[in-house]
């Protein structure tokens, strides 16, 4: 196969130098991007190589079974992970190409940021973690498990920014100002991966180390707060009276009128910026979904009967057969004995058979499970048992509130 010749190559890093001649001085450009491995290819740049290895991870396309709010509603229009990932990218493009900042990394850190998370939501990643403590003293959280998917399981040799983007996407908290935080290397990075896992307290302190993982952080939640809001009221039919605190109560109005101010508020500056005003009506807006939607019984039943023993069960079970090795267990049938797995596991543990190892293996599994396999997993396992007919999901010709 032909390759290169050097007058190519240099043509080629001159149309994305020309290219970057345009960002903002704030912007990440390709000359500042940190790979552990060196990684040539004149076609792309670095970060636009990072967005096609995470398209490319076997898990990614699993988003697609994996649900955000409403987890028991057989309704094709109801947000599901994949679809979010993807409209977080658009709003995060749209405000990264008004601020003249690196799209490729913006797309990058978009369609990676919930590749770590659980099936059912928050709440499997909250059952799954107090299951993980438990055995482990240590905390699971789906930023950081996708750091793990991505940069220790599957290798995928990303850039720290990208990285870095990932672990610090949680916008759980509205915040007035974005400030990138100051830039890291592999090793400073890898060490504050680790204290995620330690120390409850260091989720919370997490800022992006770039203006383009502030762009993300932000664009997550005006993603899904009004996306939320149009599941509930208009595919679930739920009624609720939710209000319009000076943002819109529209999935289109939140999402225009915040990213404008946003833009307007943050043009030629080092960190993201919105007014006050669209900062108390965000603020509010979020906090009002909270208590009508994320608490109502339509996302909440079912989780704790149900759902939550059927964690519980599924680890223990997994934990004690991957002990004993016993090889017709599904985490060997259905995780293990995928080629390419097994073939990360042995580089990454060898022969190793710690405990901690074992836990995060099943913890590997079931993250990386669907909804679906969730449940046809404790289904297969447990026929007979009664949890299974907790779990009941309203059918497409169902009232959907009954």
């Amino acid at each position: 196969m032909k390759n290169f010749t050097s007058a190519q190559k240099e043509q080629l890093n001159k149309i994305t130098e020309r290219t970057e001649e345009l960002y903002s001085p704030y912007a990440c450009k390709s000359a500042q991007a940190i790979r552990k491995e060196g990684y040539s290819d004149y076609t792309r740049p670095p970060f636009a190589v990072d967005a096609d290895k995470i398209i490319h991870c076997p898990v990614f396309n699993r988003g697609s079974d994996k649900t955000q709010v409403f987890s028991f509603y057989k309704n094709d229009d109801i947000t599901r992970r994949s679809s979010h990932i993807q409209l977080v990218s658009r709003i995060a493009r749209t405000i990264g190409r008004a601020l003249r900042l690196n799209l490729d990394l913006i797309e990058a850190i978009a369609i990676g940021h919930d590749v770590g998370h659980t099936p059912f939501g928050h709440k499997g990643e909250w059952y799954l973690s107090e299951l993980y403590n438990k055995h482990t003293g240590r905390y699971f959280n789906h930023n950081v498990h996708g750091v793990r998917v991505l940069h220790t399981i599957f290798n995928s040799k990303l850039t720290v920014q990208t990285l870095d983007g990932i672990l610090c996407h949680c916008g759980e908290k509205v915040n007035g100002e974005y400030r990138p935080a100051e830039p890291k290397s592999f090793d400073e990075f890898e060490k504050l991966v680790e204290r995620c896992y330690t120390d409850r307290e260091e989720i919370g302190k997490l800022h992006p180390s770039t203006m383009e993982g502030c762009v993300v952080r932000l664009s997550d939640m005006v993603a899904y707060l009004g996306k939320d809001r149009q599941d509930a009221l208009y595919r679930l039919k739920i009624p609720l009276e939710l209000h319009d605190f000076g943002i819109g109560s529209s999935n289109r109005d939140i999402i225009k009128n915040v990213v404008e101010d946003l833009v307007a508020n943050s043009m030629d500056k080092p960190y993201l910026s919105l007014s006050p005003d669209v900062y108390d009506a965000l603020k509010l807006t979020k906090d009002e979904n909270y208590e009508k939607i994320y608490q109502s019984k339509q996302a909440t039943a079912q989780y704790e009967d149900g759902v939550k023993p059927m964690f519980s069960r599924l680890y223990e079970r997994f934990l004690d057969e991957l002990d004993r090795g016993d090889k017709t267990s599904l985490i060997y049938l259905n995780y293990l004995n995928d080629g390419i797995i097994s073939k990360n596991y042995k580089e990454l543990y060898g022969d190793k058979k710690t405990d901690l190892i074992l836990n995060d293996v099943v913890c590997d599994f079931i993250a990386s499970m669907t909804d679906d396999y969730f449940l046809e997993a404790y289904r297969y396992l447990y026929p007979d048992d009664s949890l299974n007919k907790k779990v009941k999901f309203v059918g497409y010709f169902d009232k959907p509130c009954d």
